[in-house]
């Protein structure tokens, strides 16, 4: 979870599937660590680096509203901050779009992820443990 001096978080909006809006990041690789993953992840995706400032939690999504196969995915959210005046730039294939946005006029779209680990943030928790559902596949028309 990037934020800047004003105060506003970064979103990423996927490329595919489901072109929702989410946290950058990406996944740990063997013999790393997750403070060394964010890290690396956050600079591929968007060219600079960040202060990483505390862990907001570690969350479980579940559930099968995507299909069978699925599988559930613990994934740590850092609270980090992008200062100095450094830009970003989209910087992966993986990602459609970056967007600067105020937490009081957040996207609709967003993963459940981001959702819970926003709403944490915002109460100012730290070290949260949650279990998150994955929302229902939407209808593409």
């Amino acid at each position: 979870m990037v934020t800047d001096d004003a105060g506003r978080v970064l979103l990423c909006q996927q490329r595919h599937g489901h072109q929702r809006w989410g946290l950058p990041g990406g996944g740990i690789r063997p013999d790393e660590s997750p403070v060394h993953a964010v890290l690396r992840d956050i600079f591929a995706e968007i060219g600079t680096e960040i202060e990483l400032v505390d862990l907001v939690g570690l969350y479980t999504l579940s559930g099968d509203s995507c299909g069978d196969d699925v599988p559930d995915l613990v994934t740590h959210v850092f609270r980090g901050r992008l200062s100095g005046g450094r830009e970003v730039a989209l910087n992966s294939p993986k990602v459609g779009r970056l967007m600067w946005c105020d937490t009081d006029a957040l996207p609709e779209a967003l993963t459940a992820t981001t959702r819970a680990a926003l709403a944490d943030a915002a109460k100012g928790c730290s070290g949260v443990l949650r279990a998150v559902s994955r929302d229902p596949e939407p209808v593409l028309t």
